[in-house]
C-alpha cells in the first residue's frame, strides 16, 4: 500500500549528511517536528519546524532526559491509521499523525570505547556516570514505536540509510511502498538489538559491538578471485588515503595487523616494523626513522617483498628514498613530510594511508560454523616479572625481552622471536611444533648472518619440555621470557639454572590461533 508522507518527527545527535533530506522533505511540504540542536540546525537552514513542545506541553525536562516520551508524540507515531477509534482518540487529544520519523541513538559505544581507550593510557577507570548519560530512552522507544507500526509509518534509524531514503524521496516523491516500510522497520530493529546487546554486555564487562552494523563496501574480491568480498566499517575513521589503489581484502587483512602492533608502541620511541600475511618479518626500535626502517628490513629483507610497512613517526625523505627502493603493497603513517610524500606517490597504486589518533577496535571478531565468536583484543604484554632463572637479566636483556614478548604476541602461534638490541633477527611462526618455529627463527637469523650470541627468546606459550631451551642456548641465546603455566615449567628452569640462563615467566600468554 502507497502511503505518502504528511509529517516527521526528526531528533538526531548527528547532524551530517540530514541537510538534503530535511531540504526534500520541506520541498515536499512535509510538516517537521524536531527537539533541541536538531530543530536548531533546521531552522538554520531556513526551514520551518515545528518544536515538540509545542505538541507535549512540555519543556525538555530533567537534564534532556525526558523530551519526547509523551502521548502526543507516541500517539502520532503508533496510532493505527485505518481504525476509527484510533483516529477518533486522536483527534480529541490533539494528536498530529508522525508519518515519518528520523531518529538515531546516544554514542554509547563510542563513548565506552573512548573511555577505555582513555583509562588504557592513563592508568585510570572509566567515568560510569559519562557512559551511563550516554543510554538513550526516547531514541530506541520511539524507534521501535515507528518500527511496529510500519504498516504506516516510516523509520530511519542510522546515518547509513539517509541515502536510501534520500533515494526514495527524489523518485518517489514522498510516496513509499509497505515493502518499503517494512524493510526500513527490520533496519530499525537491528540498530535496537544490536544498542541494547552492547548496553548489556557492558554490564556484563564485555563491550560488543554489532560488525554488521556499520557501513557496507563491496570489494573487488575476498581473499581470493572466485571470492566474494564484503568490508563493513569505514576507514576513513583510521585513515587518510594520500595515495593508491582501494584496499583489497587481503590488504585490509594485513593493514590490521599493522594497526595492532603500532598500537604497542611507546611515543618516545621509533618504531618501524614490516607486516606480512598478518605476521611481523621485521621490525625494530631505533632512533631516528630511517635506522628503524633499516634495521625491520635487515631483519627479513626476503619476506618484506609485498608487505606492509608502518610506523609511528612521520616518514621523511630520507625514509621515503630507502623505502622507494622495494616493492610493498601499503606504507602507514601519522604523517609524511611532502617531499617524502612526492617520492613515494611515484607508484600510482602504491597504498599510503595517514594515520588518524583513532586506535584499533577493542574487540575481535571471526566467523566459525553458522556464528561468530568475538573477544576482547589481546592487551598489555606481562602480569609478573619473575626471574626464574639461573640469574637475573641484565638491563639491556629485560629492554630487548620486554621488546621481544610484544613481537611475539603477533606472530601466529605456536610463535617464536628472536631479539637483539631491540631488532627482530629471527622468527618461528604457524607452525603445529613449537621446536619447528624454534628451528626456523634460528635458521632466519643464520640465513641473514646475524649472530645470535647475547640475543634473547620469546615464545607466546610454555615450555612443555627443555627442548626448546637446549635447542636456543647451543644456538647462543642466553635469556628466554615465557608465561609459563606447563605442569613441565620445572625442566626448563632446572636447565636455565644449570647453565646460568635467565629466564622470566610472565603469567600472561599471548597465544594467536
Amino acid at each position: 500500500m502507497q502511503k505518502k508522507l504528511r509529517s516527521a518527527l526528526i531528533s538526531v545527535f548527528y547532524k551530517d549528511g540530514l541537510e538534503n533530506i530535511v531540504q526534500q522533505l520541506h520541498h515536499l511540504g512535509v510538516t517537521i517536528y524536531s527537539t533541541g540542536g536538531t530543530q536548531k540546525f533546521i531552522e538554520e537552514l531556513n526551514i520551518p519546524c515545528v518544536a515538540v513542545e509545542s505538541l507535549t506541553t512540555y519543556p525538555s525536562i530533567l537534564g534532556g532526559r525526558v523530551k519526547t516520551l509523551h502521548p502526543s508524540v507516541f500517539g502520532g507515531i503508533l496510532g493505527k491509521r485505518d481504525d476509527t477509534q484510533h483516529l477518533a482518540e486522536m483527534k480529541q487529544y490533539n494528536i498530529p499523525e508522525i508519518d515519518l520519523v528520523i531518529v538515531d541513538l546516544y554514542p554509547f559505544e563510542q563513548t565506552v570505547a573512548e573511555q577505555m581507550l582513555k583509562a588504557s593510557s592513563t592508568g585510570g577507570g572509566l567515568e560510569e556516570a559519562l557512559i551511563i548519560e550516554k543510554i538513550d530512552i526516547g531514541g530506541p522507544s520511539m524507534i521501535r514505536a515507528a518500527a511496529k507500526n510500519h504498516a504506516s509509518v516510516v523509520v530511519v534509524a542510522a546515518k547509513k540509510d539517509y541515502g536510501l531514503l534520500e533515494e526514495i524521496l527524489k523518485t518517489q516523491h514522498g510516496e513509499t511502498s509497505l515493502e518499503q516500510r517494512r524493510m526500513f522497520a527490520i533496519k530499525a530493529f537491528d540498530v535496537c538489538t544490536g544498542y541494547d546487546m552492547a548496553i548489556s554486555n557492558y554490564f556484563n564487562h564485555t563491550a560488543f559491538i554489532n560488525p554488521f552494523d556499520k557501513e557496507r563496501s563491496v570489494l573487488r574480491y575476498g581473499e581470493n578471485p572466485h571470492q566474494e568480498g564484503i568490508y563493513y566499517g569505514n576507514q576513513q575513521e583510521m585513515f587518510d588515503k594520500l595515495n593508491g589503489k582501494e584496499l583489497s581484502y587481503n590488504n585490509l587483512v594485513d593493514v590490521d595487523a599493522a594497526v595492532q602492533i603500532i598500537a604497542e608502541a611507546s611515543p618516545a620511541e621509533t618504531w618501524f616494523a614490516i607486516i606480512k600475511h598478518t605476521n611481523v618479518c621485521g621490525i625494530a626500535v631505533r632512533n631516528t626513522v630511517k635506522e628503524a626502517w633499516d634495521a625491520a628490513l635487515a631483519g627479513d629483507p626476503e619476506s618484506a617483498f609485498g608487505g606492509v610497512l608502518v610506523c609511528n613517526a612521520a616518514i621523511d625523505t630520507a625514509t621515503a628514498n630507502a623505502i622507494n627502493e622495494i616493492f610493498f603493497e601499503v606504507l602507514i603513517a601519522p604523517s609524511f613530510d611532502e617531499a617524502a610524500l612526492e617520492i613515494l606517490r611515484s607508484k600510482k597504486n602504491r597504498i599510503i594511508l595517514q594515520q588518524k589518533t583513532t586506535g584499533p577496535s577493542t574487540h575481535q571478531y571471526r566467523s566459525v560454523l553458522n556464528g561468530i565468536l568475538t573477544q576482547q583484543n589481546d592487551t598489555g604484554n606481562y602480569t609478573e616479572w619473575k626471574e626464574a632463572g639461573g640469574r637475573e637479566t641484565t638491563a639491556s636483556e629485560k629492554e630487548d625481552l620486554i621488546f621481544a614478548n610484544i613481537v611475539c604476541k603477533h606472530l601466529k602461534s605456536n610463535a617464536i622471536a628472536l631479539v637483539k638490541n631491540k631488532q627482530l633477527i629471527g622468527k618461528g611462526c604457524g607452525q603445529t611444533s613449537r621446536i619447528d618455529s624454534l628451528r626456523q627463527s634460528v635458521e632466519k637469523s643464520r640465513q641473514f648472518n646475524f649472530d645470535l650470541t647475547g640475543a634473547v627468546l620469546a615464545s607466546d606459550a610454555f615450555f612443555p619440555f627443555d627442548d626448546c631451551v637446549k635447542i636456543a642456548h647451543a644456538a647462543g641465546i642466553q635469556a628466554f621470557i615465557q608465561p609459563g603455566g606447563s605442569i613441565r615449567d620445572k625442566d626448563s628452569i632446572d636447565y636455565c639454572k644449570e647453565n646460568n640462563l635467565a629466564m622470566v615467566i610472565t603469567g600472561l600468554r599471548h597465544f594467536k590461533h
